[in-house]
């Protein structure tokens, strides 16, 4: 290692190091704490334009995982305790948000995630040799492989470094859901007496509550929140100890039980060590169940955008049940056209998750032996899918759901002059005469009540109000002859 000194007249004095590995040497600015292998990274890898400094949570995760195999192995004297000591300093000042900005690797790279465990490594060891009080680059001292990364293999640490980020990140996620279903049962509770018409296959059906529809939307979020929680558990399982392939080459005996309990406390995290370190290196099945749980979230959601688009459309040739908050004008050639822009950002959002959902199972599938290396588009997909759809939820949550208002008088309007009604007169009528009713009201354009009531008699006005209040139209009993 050589320190060189440039003299740039007028300006600050900067300096570079040269490091080597067994490929060559680079020169690195001092200012900089990533080293050669990093360097090499971003000369081969510029693909995304994403850095793994995009995800905060994601270069903190491997801070916790360096510091929990520090002290690991120095309880275990395969590390000297001082050296474990700095590591630790530094990995903390990571962990309170320091240095990120050192973590440039593009997200999407070849080798497994290699040059994102270097990437810690060394922007750990250089750390560490600052608070010692040495260079950078004085790797005699705390080396980013021999020290940073003892009794550790890419292979385990990427995975956890992974699983440990995700499970922060559908925290937010989650909280997004929950402030979103909130909202619709709030619009529930607001709609609850208002009428509408049920429809389905686009046609007339029978009635029921605007508030009970929400409502609905709502309960299908819940049901989205269990799922994502059942899958977040399954990211517990971690395979640090496995070295390269799951059979603990170069760790110390007891290394992997003391790694994941210090691991488990530093971070918060209840991980635990998957019982087959093996199976848990090359397997990448709990990423493939937590792609599906963003994908079936992303597609209920979408669905309601779908709706929401439908019965606000219009306003005047359309359902115009609902309107949605105007936002911003709609066209450039057509005055006073207001777009469901919100529902359509969200469909779109959901779209890029459905994708992103197949890229992953076909990632997973690609694994080859004893590991699969395709995780990094893995990880890649995982943290987009969560970031755009928790975006996607709180866009909608804010800007459309919680301005929503109720057209109530135009839906009544077109239950009460709906054919479809005649349905709740099957016990009574049966069904041959009452198809006959919505014949007649179809082709004359008369309504259900002047043909049933006034011109047939079939039931008086007091059992047409029985039977068409709102309470039974929402609620409905058997009501018999």
């Amino acid at each position: 290692m050589t320190n060189t000194l440039v003299d740039i007249p007028n300006t600050k004095i900067s300096s570079t190091r040269i490091e080597h590995d067994f490929l060559g040497e680079r020169e690195i600015s001092n200012d900089l704490y990533y080293g050669i292998q990093t360097m090499r990274a971003l000369e081969n890898f510029n693909i995304t334009g994403t850095k793994i400094s995009s995800e905060p949570l994601f270069v903190k995760a491997f801070a916790y995982i360096k510091k929990a195999a520090a002290l690991a192995n120095a309880e275990l004297g395969v590390l000297n305790p001082e050296i474990a000591h700095y590591i630790g300093l530094a990995c903390d000042k990571i962990i309170r948000g320091e240095f990120i900005d050192q973590f440039p690797s593009d997200f999407m790279q070849g080798g497994a995630g290699t040059s994102c465990n270097m990437n810690a490594n060394e922007v750990i060891a250089n750390i560490a040799l600052e608070l010692m009080g040495r260079s950078k680059g004085e790797y005699e001292y705390c080396h980013p492989n021999n020290h940073v990364n003892c009794s550790q293999s890419t292979n385990d640490v990427y995975p956890t470094a992974i699983k440990l980020a995700l499970y922060r990140k559908l925290d937010e996620y989650t909280k997004s859901l929950t402030d979103l279903r909130e909202s619709f049962a709030a619009k529930g509770n607001e709609f609850k007496r208002v009428l509408k018409m049920g429809r389905t296959q686009l046609q007339d059906a029978v009635p029921m509550s605007l508030g009970d529809e929400f409502k609905s939307w709502g309960s299908t979020i819940d049901d989205e929140i269990s799922l994502l929680r059942s899958s977040k558990r399954l990211l517990l399982g971690i395979n640090m100890g496995a070295t390269a392939i799951g059979t603990k080459v170069n760790a110390p005996e007891g290394y992997t039980e003391i790694v994941t309990q210090i691991l488990a406390e530093e971070s918060g995290v209840p991980v635990f060590t998957a019982p087959d370190l093996i199976e848990a290196t090359v397997d990448t099945g709990e990423f493939v169940q937590l792609s599906a749980s963003l994908k079936r979230t992303a597609i209920k959601i979408s669905k309601i955008c779908n709706d929401l688009r439908l019965l606000s459309s219009g306003p005047r040739t359309g359902l115009n049940e609902i309107n949605l908050p105007q936002l911003q004008p709609g066209s450039s050639i057509m005055p006073g056209k207001v777009n469901p822009v919100i529902p359509e950002v969200v469909n779109q959002t959901a779209f890029y998750v459905i994708g992103a959902d197949l890229t992953i199972s076909i990632a997973a599938e690609a694994g080859q032996l004893q590991l699969n290396v395709m995780e990094p588009v893995i990880a890649f997909s995982l943290f987009n899918m969560i970031s755009y759809m928790n975006n996607a939820c709180v866009t909608l949550k804010d800007k459309c759901i919680d301005g929503i208002t109720a057209n109530e008088e135009h839906c009544r309007n077109l239950v009460m002059n709906s054919v479809g009604i005649v349905t709740l007169l099957n016990p009574i009528l049966g069904y041959e005469t009452c198809a006959a009713v919505a014949k007649e009201a179809l082709k004359t354009g008369k309504s259900v009540y002047e043909i049933v009531v006034t011109q047939n008699k079939y039931i008086s006005d007091e059992k047409w109000e029985e039977l068409y209040s709102f309470e039974n139209l929402i609620n409905p009993r058997y009501i018999k002859k």
